[in-house]
């Protein structure tokens, strides 16, 4: 699965960069060369690369759309929006009604809950209608020679040779996003070898036919292989009490349930969470908006997608299609995000000001969220870590 977010509907985490090059047929057919040996080396057979790369072109639409992705991250509540829209949700309860029994049998086997599969398998695809359709050995050639992530891209296209000589797929079939996530709930080719498993019993681990079992097996395997526990929620909505101390919501603050609700804070029928294990607060877009106690799941899904939309995104789905209750809380709908200038103008000036960002990138991780805290701690704010606009603004004044 890709972990670089993009429009289906995942939040667009990249700045656009300059216009791509275009190079010529010999510059690209010169680099296919040279990898054939490297291929080679890794172990794939020269007849698969040559059948695979026979007529190999320089894909400039993949590169054009790893270039120039939206430089405007969508706030969280429009990511929900889309994410969670009640077409998705009807759509989800049809496609788990539909595969009830094989995913009753890949829930048994795997551990995972089979809503959480059929979320991912929304998210990623709109449940099979949407699995792409670009060669995934173009597209893995063209983004490895245009150097980028070069490095990256060569181990997802040695990968993806990897599976052709595996047999589990013919080249004319095997195609994915131009990012090269494949099939129904869009595996790397990495984590296709790693993870993927045949459920039908066909001999074939295929995520990409019309039958989705394996693809769906697949995911489940994928997350019990990252430490799923059977039976805990990816996370649960609370309610903050008054004088809540922010410097408490921190992913690496974790407390029982219990111990949580010992200072107020409680589902939001007012009940203490049950004591499913350890967990944090995460407060998304601060303390004007929703709040989660999250468990150890939240952290498996992340390695699906390491974006917290994401992640709140399926939890919330598999949720809404069991049957449970919209996000009760209110998000700061006023607010916008943050263009990629402004987040790297906030960081420049937290850092000028003696908060270091440790990072000028426009990424808002862990590092900016602490030193938004720290600077929000000195001013007088609710230090609760959210990057908005009014900070920026106060941030120029």
């Amino acid at each position: 699965m890709a972990n670089a977010p993009d429009s289906s509907p995942r939040p667009a985490l990249r700045p656009p960069e300059s216009t791509p090059r275009e190079p010529g047929n010999m510059a690209f057919h010169a680099w296919v060369a040279e990898y054939r040996t490297r291929a080679i080396a890794a172990g794939i057979r020269p007849d698969v690369i040559d059948r695979a790369m026979a007529g190999l072109r320089y894909n400039t639409d993949v590169i054009q759309k790893d270039r120039t992705q939206s430089e405007f991250t969508k706030t969280i509540w429009d990511y929900l929006d889309t994410a969670v829209s009640d077409l998705r949700i009807r759509n989800g309860q049809v496609a788990l009604n539909r595969h009830r029994a094989p995913l009753d049998q890949i829930e048994a086997k795997y551990g995972v809950d089979k809503q959480i599969i059929v979320a991912i398998w929304g998210l990623e695809s709109a449940y099979g209608t949407f699995r792409g359709t670009i060669p995934v050995i173009e597209a893995m050639a063209t983004l490895a020679h245009d150097g980028r992530r070069a490095a990256f891209f060569e181990s997802q296209l040695t990968a993806a040779l990897g599976i052709l000589q595996n047999g589990d797929v013919e080249l004319d079939q095997m195609k994915g996003s131009w990012a090269g996530a494949m099939g129904h709930t869009q595996f790397m080719p990495t984590s296709f070898l790693a993870h993927a498993v045949d459920f039908t019993g066909d001999g074939k681990r295929d995520i990409w036919s019309d039958d989705a079992r394996d693809a769906l097996a697949s995911t489940a395997a994928y997350l019990a292989a990252n430490g799923w526990a059977p039976g805990q929620p990816w996370g649960v909505e609370i309610r903050i009490p008054d004088r809540f101390d922010y410097a408490q919501a921190r992913r690496e603050i974790t407390k029982m349930p219990s111990e949580w609700a010992r200072i107020g804070v409680l589902d939001m029928a007012g009940n203490p969470v049950p004591n499913h294990g350890p967990a944090s607060v995460l407060l998304p877009a601060g303390a004007k908006g929703a709040a989660f106690l999250i468990f150890a799941n939240f952290e498996v899904l992340e390695s699906y997608n390491t974006a917290d939309a994401y992640v709140i995104g399926v939890g919330h789905l598999a949720d809404r299609i069991a049957g449970g209750p919209p996000i009760q809380g209110n998000w700061p709908r006023d607010d916008r995000a943050l263009t990629f200038g402004e987040r790297i103008e906030l960081q420049e000036r937290l850092t000028g000001k003696g908060f270091d960002t440790r990072k000028i990138d426009g990424k808002i991780g862990p590092l900016t969220i602490e030193a938004v805290r720290q600077y929000q701690a000195s001013v007088g704010l609710v230090a609760d870590g959210y990057a908005s606009l009014s900070l920026l603004e106060r941030l120029r004044s």
